[in-house]
């Protein structure tokens, strides 16, 4: 009889492994989502990503906005008005004549175009387009952020997608040494405490189960928020888990961080919009050089009132600002504040890109420890099981000893899973905090 429970454990717990790992390789194969392919769909069609690519949009425009100063000027004007009484002359000898007509029409086209302003101009558009590459830098910034969160949310759905198989698994083993020591209780061998002892142990099982399965169902519906799909569409993402890596020195890891985390080139690009924010301020009293030229057609002049005569005006112009009022004076304070400010930020993104990166690798050297642990845990309670398996077969020990090392081994699988994935979470932890882009 011990032959034969013997042999019942091993067919259910040698080959689950394996034949769980076949139907993983078939569903994932055409089934299974990918962390690159669920990046790449967030990042597509996220609405925080596209409401902030629109504002591209707008940078583009305040751009073309800056850049009108260029070009003309130019206006269609006309009018007609009816004026009385109207002045007349009289002459000697020579009759009465009227000095302007009654009935007045106008039109004309002007022209004003900006020939020299002195750079003002120049510095507009070039804040624009500074403006628009902070812009740029902002989508990066979130786009990253996003990544980070899609990242949490696609661990824990492998995590809890195996946990699920490895409970029902226990399940599976629970259920058959209940039925056994139920056929054993029929006949004496077995005690009522045994069978009350493996129900116990079934029905925690089903509980922790049932736990796993809210969570999943809880990040299911997480991912499929990301996704822009319905809530009760079904998903199952793919066991895409890192391998040991060599990190980089703390100071290699600082400086390529300090080089590429988009808070540190926002920081940089706010000074530069703040330089050049604060020399569009001393150009707006520089002086302004413009040509006009109108001509159109209008009546009233002498001899014929009444004819409409062709008319026109061509000239220069320069506008020279003397006093105003203090206010550039005062945006210039505005701005070197502004300047200064945004150095302690800069300071600050510093100071905290540091702090992550050293957080980030002391977590993924922490976490390698770990999985080389949880693998040696495991492989420990492999051995264990085996003589458990061994002492069961000499009546050593009983059936519940053999289930007790069967539940460590399943255990130390979750454990090692854990470990696994809290090293490849803290692994593109780390890319995040030196700048590089996991998306």
């Amino acid at each position: 009889m011990r032959s034969i429970y013997k042999l019942m454990i091993v067919l259910l717990f040698v080959p689950l492994s394996i034949v769980r790992g076949q139907n993983i390789s078939t569903t994932e194969s055409s089934d299974s989502l990918t962390l690159t392919a669920i990046l790449n769909e967030v990042i597509k069609n996220y609405p925080s990503i596209i409401k902030i690519e629109k504002e591209l949009d707008a940078a583009n425009a305040r751009i073309g906005l800056a850049n009108s100063a260029y070009y003309p000027d130019i206006n269609l004007t006309s009018s007609y008005s009816r004026i009385g009484p109207t002045s007349t002359i009289s002459i000697p000898n020579m009759g009465t004549f009227q000095l302007y007509p009654a009935d007045n029409y106008f039109a004309a086209v002007s022209i004003n175009q900006s020939i020299y302003d002195f750079g003002k101009t120049a510095k507009n558009v070039a804040f624009e387009k500074q403006s628009k590459d902070l812009t740029k830098l902002s989508i990066e910034q979130i786009k990253q952020g996003l990544s980070q969160r899609v990242i949490g949310n696609y661990y824990a759905i492998v995590f809890l997608q195996e946990a699920v198989k490895i409970k029902d698994e226990e399940l599976a083993t629970l259920n058959e040494h209940l039925r056994y020591v139920e056929k054993k209780a029929e006949t004496g061998s077995a005690t009522k405490y045994e069978i009350l002892t493996t129900k116990v142990r079934i029905s925690n099982i089903e509980n922790q189960k049932t736990d796993i399965l809210t969570s999943l169902q809880v990040q299911l519906s997480q991912l499929n928020s990301f996704l822009g799909k319905a809530q009760e569409t079904s998903q199952i993402v793919k066991e895409d888990l890192n391998s040991s890596e060599i990190i980089a020195s703390n100071d290699s890891l600082f400086n390529f961080a300090l080089d590429h985390r988009d808070e540190m080139k926002i920081a940089r690009q706010k000074t530069e919009m703040a330089k050049t924010k604060y020399q569009l301020v001393g150009a707006q009293n520089n002086p302004t050089f413009n040509f006009f030229a109108n001509g159109g057609v209008k009546n009233g002049y002498l001899p014929n009132l009444a004819t409409l005569t062709p008319n026109y005006s061509v000239g220069v112009g320069l506008r020279v600002p003397i006093f105003d009022a203090t206010r550039t004076k005062y945006n210039k304070q505005q701005v070197k504040a502004n300047m200064e400010a945004n150095d302690q930020d800069t300071e600050l993104a510093k100071r905290t890109i540091i702090n992550e990166v050293v957080e980030s690798k002391a977590n993924s050297l922490a976490a390698l420890k770990k999985v080389k642990q949880s693998e040696l845990q495991l492989q420990q309670a492999q051995q264990a099981y085996a003589l458990a398996e061994t002492n069961f077969e000499a009546g050593a020990i009983t059936n519940l000893d053999l289930l007790q090392s069967f539940t460590s081994v399943a255990e130390s699988k979750l454990a090692l899973l854990k470990t696994k994935i809290d090293y490849t979470v803290s692994l593109l932890k780390l890319k995040i905090a030196i700048g590089e882009r996991v998306y």
